[in-house]
């Protein structure tokens, strides 16, 4: 099986200058796709829908801007655990065990601006989970 976990902070407004510090802070460049770019209407244009930093010495931090119609605090919501997959199979497989018994879908499983398919649910236990399908993006 090819999954990873990566660490995923929202943010409001703030995550593309949170990708670029820890980019200082751990080498690599911010990959950024912004509401914008995805003609995705639930936030800002200017602000970030997916970003990553992925630093050569294995730091792997995901961000994004919690969407304007959705509650933040920096308390609540502010991880979600990432599972990046090789294959749709991976994909699948891994959101229909984490939804056994889920509290709540956030996203059901289906394409994204930013990968074939992804979703977002929180498990029976309270922790919110991306599960999305790796795609490889330039720096940008």
């Amino acid at each position: 099986m090819t999954v990873t976990t990566t660490t995923h902070l929202n943010f409001r407004g703030q995550a593309r200058e949170a990708l670029e510090f820890y980019a200082g802070v751990f080498g690599g460049t911010p990959t950024l796709v912004t509401y914008g770019q995805a003609h995705d209407p639930r936030g800002r244009p200017e602000d970030v829908v997916w970003g990553e930093v992925a630093a050569p010495g294995g730091v792997h931090v995901m961000a994004y801007d919690v969407q304007t119609g959705r509650d933040f605090d920096p308390g609540v919501n502010a991880v979600y655990v990432s599972l990046r997959c090789e294959t749709a199979q991976e994909v699948t497989q891994a959101y229909d065990g984490l939804a056994d018994g889920a509290r709540h879908v956030r996203t059901p499983l289906g394409p994204s601006a930013f990968s074939p398919l992804y979703g977002m649910l929180t498990d029976r236990f309270g922790v919110t989970w991306v599960v999305d399908q790796r795609v490889e993006f330039s720096a940008g």
